[in-house]
């Protein structure tokens, strides 16, 4: 495995990879990897013949009073994960090459990115708009893959790649979580034992909600149950949400839909979602 940590270099492995006809998948992360980390890995591999992982803890989607300073960074351990999974070139740059002096540009999505998430976390998701579309500058990937966790992300970045013509495959993949429903999240490393035994109540609330509206149940109440329940819990509820799965607008019941929650318990936020599908 390549760690590549300037654009320059970046773009001669490229040329490399490119000059001998090889497809390339691109894995965008800010690591503290973990399983679910991992599971994207897997899918790139299967997607193209070489596979570029990048770690960039990205400061302009962190809000002023959010966790930049203290997120999870795992450099060695990242590496060794990435270089024992078959990963070609991991590319770590600074924020000096990231975002040189004298940077002025920002990407902004509208329509997907207003509510939710974008609604809680003003700026973010031009944060997560402006470093994707650079990473895909950068690395000029055939495939790109993304969690479903971060759903809103996903559909930000569809979005983007659409509206401006990347010609990049972007796939979503499902959501790994622990044995208990939890999904997985570097941010879980926050998490006290006694928050950690809670958090399960996220999926859970979310799983009893998406059932109850599958089967014909009043939404409305389903979502303010949720929030109870959430709240009888411990945590504070951000949202919790019924949305169309691509707009992320106001669902409608002939097209796919997705639930979508943010709640903090402790001092960790913790998002999830899960598809509402029809019965019959």
């Amino acid at each position: 495995m390549q760690t590549i940590r300037r654009v320059a270099d970046l773009r001669t492995a490229i040329a490399a990879y490119r000059a001998d006809g090889d497809d390339i998948a691109l894995v965008p992360t800010m690591g503290a990897l973990h399983a679910g980390h991992m599971a994207l890995v897997a899918e790139a591999k299967l997607a193209a013949k070489r596979v570029v992982v990048s770690i960039f803890v990205n400061p302009k989607q962190f809000g002023a009073n959010e966790d930049l300073s203290r997120y999870p960074r795992k450099e060695m351990a990242d590496s060794r994960i990435l270089a024992e999974a078959g990963v070609d070139v991991l590319w770590m740059p600074g924020v000096d090459e990231m975002y040189p002096d004298g940077f002025a540009t920002n990407i902004s999505v509208s329509g997907v990115s207003d509510g939710l998430d974008g609604a809680a976390r003003p700026g973010h998701f031009d944060g997560v708009a402006t470093v994707v579309a650079k990473l895909f500058n950068q690395v000029r990937p055939d495939t790109a893959l993304f969690g479903e966790k971060d759903f809103q992300q996903l559909a930000v970045v569809r979005r983007m790649v659409a509206d401006l013509d990347f010609g990049i495959d972007v796939r979503g993949v499902p959501t790994q979580r622990d044995d208990d429903g939890l999904a997985l999240s570097s941010r879980n490393a926050y998490l006290v034992a006694e928050d950690r035994a809670k958090a399960v109540a996220l999926p859970r609330a979310l799983g009893v909600a998406a059932t109850t509206i599958e089967k014909g149940g009043d939404a409305g109440e389903a979502l303010a149950t949720a929030r109870d329940t959430l709240t009888a819990a411990g945590f504070t509820v951000d949202y919790v949400e019924l949305v169309d799965a691509e707009t992320l607008g106001v669902s409608a019941s002939d097209r796919a839909r997705r639930l979508l929650a943010a709640a903090r318990i402790g001092g960790t936020r913790l998002i999830d979602n899960v598809p509402v599908n029809e019965q019959g």
